[in-house]
């Protein structure tokens, strides 16, 4: 027997289930979200097909006919395999999903660690895996599925949008500013691309050149260096807006914050996203939108 002949329209077959479960076209045609006379066309045309009458129609109900019953108890055991081998290899494949991050440690740790909670309630298939790293993740490449970037944008052969604004203000902790800020140290970062003192100072017009310099590699690591007031940290908005809050660092000097093109990126490969990938950026989205000022 080939297949392909032999099965009957499968639109026409899901019409007649339907009816015959629940014995009634308008319950029919609401489940399958149709109109009453698609659900009756459907019908009509499954018996056409099988040259049977499958219904008997009656003024305010209908019944199976013996054929109709017979054809019934025949493919709906068929038709509820179909939907559990449809249902396992969905939840399966929902199950192994895994989303790979690449980003700074501070950004991971510092703003989205506290948050991913909420993701993962939202999308308990989805198994979030963040791959901290100084180097840029290879999103071209596949070595990650997702990149958050911190700069001003600008990187060849890949798809980046800010998702996110920083705002930058050089900080310390209180005693180290009541002690006097006039000779440093600034603490820095390594970065691929240094721009934040340099953007800072050229904004505000100030020499820097007679300030000391300590490099301390990570993010984190500043930050943690300034409250403990062994320097100047350039303060990112919006991963300290707690130590800001709770004033374990305050502002070195007083003047406003930068503001421009600096920010938090999304970074993906070229080409449609992934449904984890969509899920994960829908979500960072409105998070992002949700705390302005964190």
């Amino acid at each position: 027997m080939e297949l392909h002949k032999a099965l009957p329209p499968l639109l026409a077959l899901r019409a007649f289930e339907a009816v015959a479960r629940h014995l009634s076209f308008v319950k029919a045609a609401q489940e399958l979200s149709v109109t009453q006379s698609a659900v009756s066309h459907q019908v009509h045309k499954l018996e056409h097909y099988l040259d049977k009458r499958l219904f008997i129609r009656r003024t305010r109900a209908i019944d199976l006919t013996a054929d109709g019953n017979a054809y019934y108890q025949q493919i709906r055991p068929a038709l509820e395999r179909i939907a559990q081998a449809t249902h396992e290899l969905r939840d399966a494949s929902r199950q192994h999903s895994v989303l790979r991050i690449g980003l700074l440690a501070s950004f991971a740790t510092l703003w989205l660690a506290p948050r991913l909670a909420a993701f993962t309630r939202l999308h308990p298939e989805i198994h979030v895996e963040l791959l901290p790293a100084i180097g840029l993740a290879d999103v071209a490449g596949a070595e990650v599925d997702l990149a958050i970037r911190y700069g001003k944008g600008g990187w060849p052969n890949v798809q980046a949008r800010r998702f996110m604004a920083e705002r930058l203000t050089p900080v310390c902790s209180p005693e180290f500013k009541a002690r006097g800020v006039t000779q440093g140290p600034l603490l820095m970062a390594r970065s691929h691309q240094p721009f934040e003192w340099h953007d800072w100072s050229r904004h505000h017009h100030i020499d820097l050149s007679r300030y000391t310099s300590l490099m301390l590699h990570d993010y984190n690591i500043v930050v943690e260096a300034a409250i403990a007031g062994q320097g100047i940290a350039m303060g990112r908005h919006r991963l300290i807006h707690r130590r800001l809050a709770e004033g374990s660092l305050v502002p070195a000097f007083d003047l406003p914050p930068l503001e421009n093109d600096i920010g938090y990126w999304l970074v993906t490969a070229e080409g449609p996203l992934s449904p984890a990938v969509a899920a994960f950026i829908d979500w960072l989205d409105r998070e992002s939108a949700g705390h302005p000022d964190e």
